[in-house]
Order: structure tokens, then C-alpha cells, then sequence
């Protein structure tokens, strides 16, 4: 009797606890790939070949949802090229607990796998009204000056709130979301990076940037501050694009970003999350390249997985 009672309290309290769980907020990859996508045009090398003729390896640009079971709202970071796709993903993942369309958009810079999935809230298709589109000055500008964003603006289909880096915005009271600077190929807007605080949880979101030395702040220090980050790894290594010259597309390699954690413990390195892979990168295509970084206790981001 006594046994059976301890197996039972153990039972409740496992209940409870997976029922907390249940209420905390999370994120959700809806896409893990560069702006070009995956399979990526053009492209026929082994790389891509067998995503041509396997839907089940395809893969969207990179985007993450943020979602809040305790509200029943949830947040888009990146309107991508693949938001149709990713949207009606979204509902299948969380079985159609939330609205269609998302509390508020965050959006990094004016690079195409970052923003023109805006086009697809215009009148053109949805006509939405008043969708919270979250972007710092440049980029708030750009889209509210350049056609065919500023027709979105002008219509009301979006709504561009102030957003001023290093102030966090709180979408609820217990959810903020901070808007920050990295240094990246800034031709139309600047380019953000995002800080999640969540009631239980940290996420830190950097898909491009141009290599961490060039940042005014140490990523191995930013990433201790969380609980997963999610940051830049378009490309694996050196080489990578033969007959271009890769200082024209800057990023940190993922075999610079491990050496610069070589050092730290495993639970700092199981922080790490790379994402936002080029097509050309292993790590998008290559089982056994994944398995070999995350031996050495990184994750590499998976589409469709809650963290």
C-alpha cells in the first residue's frame, strides 16, 4: 500500500510538472535555411539534388514562432519568402490551438529571406489589417518609403510600432522581446538581432551577422546570458563557395563559431544553436556532420522542433 501510494504521488507530480510545462511559452522553427532556401535555385550539386525530387527534405528560410499558451497569441520572427508555407505549418504543429495570423512580426533587416513575405499580407492575397510589424528605424523606414511595402503601410494592412534598440518591448506582461544592432551588409535598413525573455525561458536570435569579431560585444558572454541561441551559421568552412569570394558575403563560419567555445563547458556549448544554413553547408544535408558538432554538445536547429 505504502508503495503503491509513493508510485502514485510520483505520478501526480509528474503530471504537474508536464502541466506547467504545458503553460510556459516556446519557440518553434518553422524554417532553418538561408534566403535562398532549400533546395536552392540554380543549384543540382549533391547538395540539392535529392531535394528536388523529395518534399520530406525541403526546407524554408529561416523563422521562428513564439508562442504563448497562457495568452493563446503568438509572434513571427522573420516574414520569409516560405510564410504561406510556414503559417499553414504552424497551425498543423500546434493543431490549430491559435490564430492564422500572428500577434506581431519581428523582422532582422531588408535582406530577401527576412521581409518579403510581407508581400503576401497586401491586398494581393490576405488584405490583413493592422498587423504589428516590429523593425528598428532603417528598417522601418524602408518599408515605409520603398513600393510595394509602403503600400502595406498605406493601406493599413501592417503597422509599424516604434522599436529603439536595447529597449525591450513586452507583447504581454511576463514577454519581452529587445531589439539589438549586429554588423552585416547593411545596403537598405540595418540588421537586427533579438533577445526573447519569456517567464522561464531566454532565447537569443541572430541569423546574420558578419563575424563576431567585427560585433562590440563577446557572443560567448551573450550566449551565457541565455537559454538557447539560435544564431548564424550559413556556412561551415572556408571554401565553401567555389569561384566566389566569400569576403563578399561575410558570416562566421560554424567551425570559427566552436573554436571561439573550445574552452567553455558542455553546458555553455549546448546553448548554441546554429541555424540559417546555405544550401552548401553540410549541416543542412550531411547526417553525419550534424552528429559530429552536436558530440561535441552544440545543437543544430531542426525544422518543426519546440525549444
Amino acid at each position: 500500500m505504502t508503495k503503491y501510494l509513493y508510485c502514485l504521488l510520483l505520478s501526480f507530480a509528474s503530471f504537474c510538472v508536464h502541466a506547467q510545462n504545458l503553460d510556459q511559452p516556446y519557440v518553434l522553427t518553422l524554417g532553418i535555411a538561408q534566403d535562398g532556401g532549400y533546395p536552392h535555385l540554380g543549384c543540382t550539386k549533391q547538395c540539392c539534388a535529392r531535394a528536388w525530387t523529395n518534399d520530406s527534405i525541403k526546407r524554408w528560410v529561416v523563422c521562428l514562432a513564439l508562442v504563448d499558451p497562457i495568452s493563446k497569441k503568438w509572434w513571427l520572427f522573420e516574414a520569409t519568402p516560405d510564410i504561406k508555407e510556414q503559417l499553414h505549418y504552424f497551425q498543423s504543429l500546434t493543431h490549430g490551438q491559435y490564430p492564422f495570423l500572428p500577434d506581431g512580426i519581428f523582422v532582422t533587416h531588408a535582406h530577401i529571406g527576412h521581409y518579403t513575405g510581407l508581400m503576401e499580407l497586401g491586398r494581393e492575397v490576405m488584405s490583413t489589417r493592422d498587423v504589428p510589424v516590429f523593425a528598428l528605424p532603417k528598417m522601418k523606414a524602408f518599408l515605409e518609403t520603398n513600393g510595394p511595402w509602403s503600400q502595406l503601410v498605406t493601406l493599413q494592412n501592417i503597422v509599424l510600432p516604434v522599436v529603439k534598440a536595447d529597449s525591450p518591448v513586452f507583447i504581454t506582461p511576463d514577454i519581452s522581446v529587445t531589439a539589438f544592432t549586429v554588423p552585416h551588409r547593411d545596403e537598405y535598413s540595418e540588421t537586427a538581432g533579438f533577445r526573447i525573455d519569456t517567464r522561464k525561458k531566454k532565447y537569443l536570435f541572430i541569423p546574420d551577422i558578419n563575424k563576431w569579431d567585427k560585433w562590440d560585444r563577446n557572443i560567448v558572454d551573450e550566449v551565457k546570458k541565455v537559454d538557447i541561441a539560435f544564431i548564424d551559421a550559413t556556412f561551415y568552412e572556408p571554401g565553401e563557395l567555389p569561384g566566389r569570394n566569400m569576403a563578399t558575403v561575410p558570416h562566421p563560419f560554424v567551425s570559427e563559431t566552436m573554436h571561439l567555445f573550445e574552452q567553455e563547458p558542455a553546458e555553455v556549448k549546448a546553448k548554441v544553436c546554429f541555424i540559417h544554413f546555405n544550401h552548401t553547408n553540410p549541416l543542412m544535408w550531411d547526417i553525419a556532420k550534424r552528429h559530429e558538432v552536436e558530440k561535441k554538445a552544440f545543437k543544430v536547429a531542426a525544422q518543426g522542433i519546440k525549444y
